[in-house]
C-alpha cells in the first residue's frame, strides 16, 4: 500500500554522511515540551533544581553506568533543558556495534536501534529513564520529541563548548550565546 508512503516521514536533522556511533565528542540539548520550565529556576545565576530537575541531574551522570563506551564532558540542567558533551571512546576491540555481540530477534531484527551503541540510543535510554521517574512526581511531563546535536571537531571548539555549558546559568536570559 503507498498510500501514505513518505507523505509524513519528518528528515531527519542528524548528519547523513556521519556515524553517530564514532568515537567523538557531542554537544547534546535535549528541551522539554514548548520549553515548560520543569527543572526549576535560576536566581542569582545559579540553577536551583527541583525534585524533576534532581532526577534529570541524576540520570544523565548515570549514563556512563549503563553505557560503558560514554564519558561525560561538562553538562547542566537549566529550566527547560538539558546541555551536555557526551564523549564515545570505544575500545579497538569493541568498536563494532552491539548487534554484532547480541543475539537479535523480533521484527526489527538486527535492524534495533536498541542494538547500536550511538547517540541516539543514549538519549533515547536517558528520555525515557527520566520521564517514567518524572511523570510520577508530574504526570504531565513531556520532553520536545527531537533533540539537538553538534559533533565536535576540534580541542578548540571543545574548550569553547565546555565554557557555553558551565556560563550558561549565569547567562541565562540574556539572549543566545556565540558557540564561535
Amino acid at each position: 500500500m503507498n498510500k501514505y508512503k513518505n507523505k509524513y516521514r519528518i528528515p531527519s536533522d542528524r548528519l547523513q554522511t556521519w556515524d553517530y556511533g564514532n568515537n567523538g565528542s557531542y554537544f547534546i540539548t535535549i528541551c522539554t515540551k514548548n520549553r515548560e520550565h520543569f527543572f526549576g529556576a535560576i536566581g542569582d545565576g545559579d540553577m536551583q533544581l527541583n525534585d524533576i530537575g534532581i532526577i534529570a541531574e541524576q540520570y544523565w551522570i548515570e549514563i556512563s553506568n549503563h553505557f560503558p563506551f560514554i564519558k561525560l564532558g561538562n553538562f547542566v540542567v537549566m529550566p527547560n533543558h538539558v546541555h551536555g558533551i557526551l564523549i564515545i571512546d570505544k575500545m579497538e576491540s569493541t568498536s563494532g556495534d552491539a548487534i554484532n555481540r547480541v543475539s537479535t530477534g523480533g521484527f526489527a531484527g538486527t535492524k534495533n536501534p536498541m542494538f547500536h551503541e550511538n547517540i541516539s540510543r543514549i538519549i533515547r535510554w536517558y528520555k525515557g529513564r527520566c520521564s517514567f521517574e518524572m511523570r510520577k512526581i508530574h504526570t504531565g511531563f513531556e520532553w520536545q520529541s527531537r533533540f539537538y546535536d553538534h559533533i565536535i571537531r576540534n580541542a578548540q571548539s571543545f574548550e569553547n563548548i565546555q565554557n557555553y555549558i558551565t556560563n550558561n546559568q549565569l547567562k541565562w536570559g540574556r539572549g543566545a550565546i556565540k558557540l564561535g
